[in-house]
């Protein structure tokens, strides 16, 4: 599967989210003139190359009628209508570009994404939101880039590290605001960050922010994957590490099922009979769990017990966490992020001669196949015509169609 991950260790901006897809595209010189060619007015896109801590990396410049401005932040309620645009004058803008639908509709929501955290930093309504002048066309400019050069680039998959906020304040029109900034704090929930403390600044932006929100499916360690293509893009800032965010284009599993990131909750309990874990296992399952295992053991003072093993999704974990507490007598949980790797999973029915269906379990990828028969209808089917398992899964096989 064509996989795009976005390293963000030093945080991440439009433009240089944008400018790291540039590296990765065969012919930047085009590239930069179907940019130019979009027809933001006012807007031009110029490339050069910096060099950060020795690493040469591609700066993408947006220049308003001609000169370079920040990511802008602008936002105000009131006044100046003639310097500020609201979002449907900014929606108005995008409708008319030269970009093709899906891409279009992409930049519309992402930017309705960046409007939204901001009408709600600022306690208005979205359509109360006001953007600078300059600060909404350079952002455009950087949504309008990231989306179509991923488009023209075409992973099957974006996956993302966890993104590095930086620390400290930044100075926007409103006055001085904490690290990371309240719209970018917004955009960024439910998403993996940091700070290590030591790196002063904003490393991610609103707009690095929205992006990365709209596209990443996923965030955490880079995946095991061939790597085709490197790609860097600078931000402006110097710091002790290179300002760069590293986006890499590669090839991972057979199947967008491959591999994914789990979470392994792992307790111990002496006291439960085991109806009440039966019936523990099933509150979790239910709370989002994948799977729940017991392994018998031997705890303090001789008394037996097991050891409970739960897998679950990362973004299910709280909900089981709490299962478990609710459910069990443990008084603690530990927690282990790893990855696994899984086959491809389908499921078809299988008629049978007399009208009745028994669905058909296929796992495939990594060069393996397999097929099984649902054992909760096979069971159905051996209690319906008075037949042992063992003949119902043997009469249900030789009437299912061998697998493709």
């Amino acid at each position: 599967m064509k996989t795009l991950y976005l390293d963000c260790s030093m945080g991440a901006a439009g433009d240089m989210l944008s400018a790291a897809l540039l590296e990765l595209v065969p012919d930047p010189d085009s590239a930069m003139a179907e940019l130019n060619a979009i027809g933001i007015p006012g807007v031009a896109y110029k490339r050069e190359t910096l060099v950060k801590c020795g690493i040469a990396a591609t700066h993408l410049k947006v220049l308003v009628e001609g000169r370079e401005e920040g990511e802008g932040r602008h936002v105000h309620h009131h006044g100046h209508a003639h310097e500020h645009r609201s979002l449907a004058d900014v929606l108005n803008v995008i409708g008319h570009l030269s970009l093709k639908p899906a891409v279009r509709e992409d930049v519309e929501q992402v930017y309705e994404s960046l409007a939204a955290a901001e009408s709600r930093a600022h306690g208005c309504e979205v359509g109360e939101v006001h953007f600078h002048e300059v600060g909404a066309k350079d952002a455009v400019a950087d949504i309008a880039a990231f989306c179509h050069l991923l488009r023209r680039l075409a992973p099957d998959k974006v996956a993302a590290s966890p993104i590095h906020v930086g620390s400290g304040t930044v100075e926007c029109a409103h006055g001085v605001l904490p690290v990371p900034a309240p719209a970018t704090a917004f955009l960024l929930e439910g998403t993996p960050t940091y700070s290590d403390g030591k790196t002063v600044g904003e490393l991610c932006t609103p707009t690095g922010a929205a992006l990365l929100r709209h596209f990443a499916e996923s965030f955490g360690p880079q995946p095991l994957m061939t790597v085709s293509r490197v790609g860097h893009g600078a931000g402006k800032k110097d710091f002790t590490r290179a300002n760069v965010v590293r986006a890499m284009l590669g090839e991972t599993g057979a199947s967008k099922s491959a591999s994914d990131d789990i979470c392994v909750l792992d307790f111990n309990v002496d006291d439960m009979t085991g109806e009440e874990l039966a019936f523990a296992s099933e509150r979790i399952f239910a709370a989002g769990a994948k799977d729940v295992t017991f392994t018998p053991a031997m705890m303090k003072k001789g008394r037996p017990g097991h050891i409970v093993s739960v897998m679950c999704p990362a973004e299910t974990r709280e909900n089981a966490v709490a299962a478990i507490f609710a459910h069990t007598s443990t008084l603690g949980v530990r927690e282990t992020f790893c990855r696994r790797y899984t086959l491809e999973r389908s499921v078809e029915t299988v008629t049978l001669p007399d009208g009745s269906a028994v669905r058909r379990k296929i796992a495939s990828g990594y060069g393996v196949r397999r097929v099984k028969l649902e054992a909760d209808d096979l069971a159905a089917l051996a209690r319906r015509t008075g037949a042992t398992l063992s003949e119902a899964r043997s009469a249900a096989s030789s009437s299912a169609e061998p697998v493709q």
